[in-house]
């Protein structure tokens, strides 16, 4: 699945501390950064994110910088 636009790329934090990747979700136009984030996150939970959960919604443009490194040279 493609979304067209800005979305942000949702990951939850697990008791052992790592990371899952919930999805990926458009971010809502209009929102100020904050509540696209918690937009984000509750639409990746269909609603079940609560107090006391981690989550990180990262824009997927950032995302794709994340990917961008240099392998060490040989």
């Amino acid at each position: 699945m493609s979304i067209d636009g800005p979305s942000f790329v949702v990951l939850q934090q697990m008791p052992d501390g790592q990371w899952k990747m919930l999805g990926e979700v458009a971010r809502k136009a209009g929102l100020p950064a904050r509540a696209a984030r918690t937009q984000a996150i509750l639409d990746a939970t269909n609603g079940s994110a609560k107090a006391g959960e981690t989550y990180a919604a990262v824009l997927r443009s950032e995302w794709r910088v994340g990917l961008d490194w240099t392998p060490p040279k040989e």
